[in-house]
């Protein structure tokens, strides 16, 4: 015969003499004692100018704040939610003294007294692990970037090309309008015609429909010109209207999401094929030391070579200092970064879109970057060492405004050269434009990126900063904004910033 089993007794009506702590019920250890340390450590004071005095009491800001980092921590990231962990566990209900703040007021806490200021609140966060001497705000930081998506409709895409095509059709139609009308009524419209404007607006459309309606008042009229007429009057305006508010809210990007003008149509690797779907997203950039996150920005630019100046500007107004390096990969190779970070002194440990075909030798002979160039004469000397002289330079004005000067040298004589095929397919003498500066820049990239120091940076860029972006978008579950527009979303990034570091201060 085998034993009884003997199970523990409970009880769950029992009363208890001494109800228990919640104090008592949080390990030594736990995440939530850290998030309260260091939210209870720093100065809120930025948080606290955004209430106004009188009326009834709010629920303190540092309170709401624990909240929030303590939901995005715990990958608790939307407002019902955080709602219910208020009530139910706790951890949360420990950082809330048993206060039971609600969706609304959480919410509005964070997208209304949070925006704006959430960054002077992370960087005192980021000076508290210097003092402790987990990172230094004057080493090399390790700075790379990734899309996420807008919390926008994914389907509702404004295009900059199409605003362009659709006005151009209005001032077609208008024109045909136009011609049609002198045809019918020549008299009431001798004066200027629609293709004279160098540009339709919607105050000029208007008035324009108004004199052919006018000069075909008493007129007979095609059935399909009074069709089209009206629906003229009807749409054309306010169309344009809306083109015209679209293309401002748009400034120089080339779409945007009618749901959130702020977020860009961007390619998304994110879905299982990683084929690139368009979605509209912000370009997030981060540096990080040791795997903690230093600075962050939010960019509508989906090219990551533009956003490093704006971060870079940021990192020095956070913390009134420049780092000693940057690392980056050859999405930031650019004449205007390594100009600025030149300024800077800085050191660039930065690629360029060439650099790991030149590490492999695989510079192609015939290419601009394989031609001999003699400093003394400034000229270059072609594979057949035929001079190619200098001629003429050209300038351009990148998207930022940054301008580039590049020299332009001809080849002498390429009339039965040997190697012309290979070499260029142009009808004349070969022509090439070197761009001396950034030349230098790359030749002295070069030489970081394959000293001991260069081969480290390198090695440790790819266990640095890409692994933050891992554990935010899969481990973290974070891919999609939930709040629209740009001051919210950078909210969001900042909550998650912070808790990223104290998740990875507590480990």
């Amino acid at each position: 015969m085998g034993h009884t089993p003997v199970f523990k007794p409970y009880d769950s009506d029992q009363m208890q003499l001494l109800p228990p702590s919640l104090e008592e019920l949080i390990t030594e250890n736990h995440p939530a004692r850290i998030v309260k340390k260091i939210i209870d450590q720093i100065d809120i004071r930025p948080i606290n100018r955004k209430y106004k005095g009188g009326g009834a009491s709010s629920y303190h800001p540092r309170m709401l704040l624990k909240v929030l980092v303590y939901g995005y921590l715990t990958n608790t990231y939307s407002s019902r939610k955080l709602e219910e962990q208020v009530r139910q566990n706790i951890h949360f209900m420990w950082l809330c003294g048993m206060k039971t703040p609600d969706h609304n007021t959480i919410n509005r806490f964070r997208s209304e007294k949070l925006s704006d200021i959430l960054k002077q609140i992370f960087s005192q966060i980021v000076l508290l692990l210097a003092e402790e001497g987990i990172v230094s705000l004057k080493e090399a930081l390790f700075t790379d970037g990734t899309k996420i998506e807008s919390a926008a409709n994914r389907y509702t895409f404004v295009w900059g090309k199409s605003i362009k095509t659709s006005k151009e059709r209005i001032k077609s139609q208008l024109d045909d309008l136009w011609k049609y009308a002198q045809g019918v009524a020549a008299e009431e419209l001798k004066d200027t015609s629609p293709s004279d404007f160098e540009q339709v607006d919607a105050e000029q459309v208007r008035k324009t429909i108004a004199k052919i309606d006018r000069a075909l008042e008493d007129k007979q009229v095609d059935k399909k010109v009074k069709q089209k007429l009206n629906y003229a009057r009807k749409n054309w305006s306010d169309n344009l209207e809306r083109y015209e508010d679209q293309e401002k809210k748009m400034g120089s990007r080339n779409s945007m999401s009618k749901t959130d003008p702020d977020a860009t149509f961007m390619r998304m690797k994110e879905d299982h094929m990683l084929n690139g779907q368009l979605k509209p997203g912000y370009n997030l950039q981060i540096s990080t030391q040791n795997q903690f996150i230093l600075n962050y920005s939010l960019h509508c630019n989906p090219t990551d070579t533009l956003t490093l100046p704006a971060h870079l500007q940021q990192y020095e107004d956070l913390y009134g200092l420049t780092p000693s390096a940057l690392v980056a990969d050859a999405g930031y190779g650019s004449d205007e970064n390594y100009s600025l970070l030149e300024s800077k002194q800085i050191a660039a440990y930065i690629k360029y879109g060439s650099f790991d075909q030149n590490q492999k030798g695989k510079q192609r002979p015939f290419s601009m970057e394989g031609l001999h160039y003699n400093r003394e004469e400034d000229c270059l000397y072609c594979p057949m060492g035929q001079k190619m002289s200098l001629i003429g330079f050209t300038k351009r004005t990148t998207a930022s405004g940054f301008q580039q000067v590049s020299s332009r040298y001809q080849a002498l004589n390429c009339q039965g050269c040997p190697l012309r095929g290979q070499c260029h397919k142009s009808q004349g003498n070969r022509i090439v434009e070197v761009n001396h500066r950034l030349k230098a820049h790359k030749e002295q990239a070069d030489k970081l990126l394959n000293s001991d120091q260069g081969i480290r940076y390198r090695k440790k860029r790819a266990i640095d900063v890409e692994p933050v972006f891992a554990n935010i978008k899969s481990n973290h579950g974070f891919k999609r904004f939930l709040l629209k527009g740009m001051t919210k979303a950078e909210v969001e990034i900042g909550l998650l910033s912070i808790a990223h570091n104290l998740r990875k201060w507590k480990a």
